[in-house]
């Protein structure tokens, strides 16, 4: 099923469940098990993708000189970047509160506990005695930090580690085809849980939807201004006007496409060919940041958990709000290459912070809208690291192309 085909799909069915729950509101409620099935099944494909995609993510960056040379201080950078994203847009949901001002037929209740972790508890509970129990208890994190240490270990086992790596590929590949069944689901999964929405808290959840999408959205357009545009002119010296020349032919595909990697070559082409940054260092960078730097998932974290706990009444603590950082860090490595990849990771994410996640079902509805913002916010955020790295490392001077450019 294409992907087109598919959101066209998933939008009939938001609003034939919108329908179903203003209509036949009993029915709708009494159905929601088809949904709770979509969620679970969901749910059954977190540890197994997220793990093989941090492997693979990881395990797949060949150019060992390259990555010597410049890639940890792009790791560094990215996750500052991710981190300043996160800080940002959790001032614009705390500012916004989109779950909240709505009045409902039912409130809702959640009767489940917020993960509040002390420092040592979380240290304690991501290095755990057993893998395969942290596994099968669904917790997330410690899977991911083995899955690290695992690629890093294969890496260095050189090529009596690229056997493992191949099989983590076509594993990988198993996973993602096995996930698409799971998304051709996703029309009746919506319906039926848009369906039950409607029914159970009336039309009241349309206002804070609509006010969540625009959170989402102002959340993005303000950590392009603050956590990018405003340090690399800085940083870099670089001229205003073209880097949002650049960021404006690349946003054109990132939201067409939503797919940071579909868009790779255009974003490559802007810093190479618009902005006259070296080639080399650029398809290291950009290519390795449509893998791990994903500051769209910052944004989309961050005001999913505002979101969420919002809508049930809850509140979150300081150590949790940190939580919610370093869980988005994490589970971001993941996000690249995934169809449906928001969903799943932002279920993933609530359940890790202990938040329910029944609301992925309608967001899922109109989560391209969503997508949008988030991917081109993660593609912007690759092309303005690729500037700051290579004007860090002596390779890149605004200027002086400038200056090279005006002599020509």
């Amino acid at each position: 099923m294409k992907k087109s085909n598919l959101f066209l799909k998933v939008a009939v069915g938001f609003m034939l469940g919108i329908l179903f729950g203003i209509i036949l509101p009993e029915i709708s409620i009494q159905t929601k098990v088809v949904g709770d099935i979509y969620l679970n099944l969901i749910k059954l494909m977190i540890i197994p993708i997220v793990s093989v995609a941090v492997f693979c993510g990881i395990s797949n960056i060949s150019d060992g000189v390259l990555l010597k040379k410049i890639g940890f201080r792009t790791v560094f950078l990215y996750v500052i970047m991710f981190v300043a994203s996160s800080v940002v847009s959790l001032a614009v949901a705390n500012l916004m509160r989109p779950g909240l001002g709505a009045t409902f037929a039912n409130a809702p209740v959640y009767e489940g506990e917020i993960t509040t972790p002390t420092v040592s508890s979380f240290l304690i509970n991501i290095v755990p005695t057993n893998i395969i129990k942290a596994a099968a208890d669904g917790n997330t994190l410690p899977v991911i930090l083995f899955m690290i240490f695992l690629a890093i270990a294969v890496l260095s086992c050189k090529e009596a580690g690229k056997p493992v790596i191949e099989f983590a590929n076509s594993l990988s590949l198993a996973l993602f085809k096995m996930l698409g069944y799971i998304m051709e689901l996703s029309p009746i999964g919506v319906m039926s849980l848009m369906a039950f929405s409607v029914a159970q808290y009336g039309v009241g959840i349309f206002s804070v939807l609509a006010k969540y999408i625009l959170t989402c959205w102002l959340a993005c357009i303000l950590v392009f201004i603050i956590v990018m545009v405003i340090p690399a002119c800085i940083y870099t010296g670089i001229s205003p006007v073209k880097l949002l020349k650049a960021c404006g032919k690349v946003a054109l595909v990132s939201m067409s496409t939503t797919s940071s990697a579909a868009t790779l070559p255009t974003t490559l082409s802007a810093c190479v060919d618009d902005l006259d940054a070296p080639k080399g260092i650029s398809q290291f960078t950009l290519s390795l940041g449509s893998t791990i730097n994903m500051c769209g998932g910052a944004c989309s974290f961050c005001c999913l958990a505002i979101f969420v706990s919002d809508f049930y009444s809850l509140s979150l603590s300081i150590p949790t709000l940190a939580l919610i950082i370093i869980t988005a860090t994490l589970l971001n490595m993941a996000a690249p290459g995934i169809p449906g990849g928001g969903i799943v990771l932002g279920a993933s994410f609530l359940s890790i912070v202990g938040l329910p996640f029944d609301l992925m079902g309608p967001i899922s509805g109109f989560y391209r809208l969503l997508d949008m913002a988030f991917t081109t916010i993660n593609v912007e955020g690759d092309l303005v690291a690729n500037l700051i790295i290579s004007k860090n490392v002596g390779e890149w001077d605004p200027k002086a192309q400038h200056s090279i450019c005006e002599e020509v």
